[in-house]
């Protein structure tokens, strides 16, 4: 890896942007061994998640009790520094759009940003394409609110208030807006699980809802939901990655305090 880096900084590139580059290069390479691994029939042991095992059983209570699944994937929107916490909640909402679509269950999804609003109607019409039943699809099962977070909590307290809603996802970007919306259902008895990564959210995360998912958790989704090869294999070369990072720090600890 030093030569490498060597060779980089020799052709001009900035310290910095070399060192990124190599991780990039080195994560590729676990991406690509670890996708290999898992189509041949590797299957890694992810440790329990709650979270995710709760919202699995939130359309069987949600159709029990005849009532409707609300979804929000943040305020945050595609595009910006949190696309990849709102792509969690995408997943999340994909998860439960096949199942609501198979069980004729009423779900809706609620969004901040109006970059979202395409990305999340696309998802919940494939899923009645994918089902073979495309008619049933109605696109003011996503909501549009508002670009403002304050304002967009007070919608979906609204939604929580008039829909007779049962059960609560909410997995994406979110900010301070996330307490209103997540004391709101709890007073309401709303079964709930959030996540989000930011650390400023994370406190209210763990305080209003049955089941959190707290930082890198809500990136797992992929591979806790889907199990598709893709999902777990970078789940699976992430782990390799970081273990590889630890081992380096400690080895540069110890080459800097005791041979240098």
């Amino acid at each position: 890896m030093e030569v490498l880096l060597n060779l980089l900084e020799a052709s001009g590139i900035e310290p910095l942007a070399a060192l990124m580059l190599v991780v990039l290069l080195v994560f590729l390479s676990f991406l690509l061994f670890a996708d290999r691994r898992v189509r041949l029939g590797f299957r890694p042991t992810l440790r329990p998640l709650p979270g995710f095992a709760l919202l699995d059983g939130f359309v069987g209570q949600a159709v029990e009790a005849g009532r409707t699944l609300h979804v929000s994937m943040g305020t945050k929107g595609i595009g910006g520094a949190s696309t990849a916490d709102t792509m969690a909640g995408l997943m999340a909402l994909e998860r439960l759009a096949e199942q609501a679509v198979a069980t004729g269950l009423k779900l809706v999804v609620t969004v901040s940003d109006p970059s979202l609003l395409p990305v999340a109607q696309d998802t919940l019409r494939r899923a009645y394409e994918r089902r073979g039943y495309p008619q049933g699809y109605d696109p003011e099962h996503v909501r549009y609110i508002a670009p403002n977070a304050i304002a967009y909590a007070t919608g979906v307290m609204g939604v929580l208030e008039r829909e007779d809603v049962v059960a609560n996802a909410m997995i994406g970007g979110f900010g301070d807006e996330f307490l209103l919306m997540g004391e709101n259902g709890a007073r309401k008895g709303v079964q709930q699980i959030g996540g989000a990564s930011s650390p400023e959210t994370l406190p209210f995360v763990y305080v209003s809802m049955d089941e959190a998912l707290l930082g890198e958790e809500i990136y797992a989704g992929g591979a806790y939901l889907s199990s598709k090869p893709s999902h777990l294999g970078s789940l699976l070369a992430q782990d390799w990655l970081r273990s590889a990072i630890i081992l380096a720090i400690i080895l540069g600890v110890l080459i800097r305090t005791f041979i240098l």
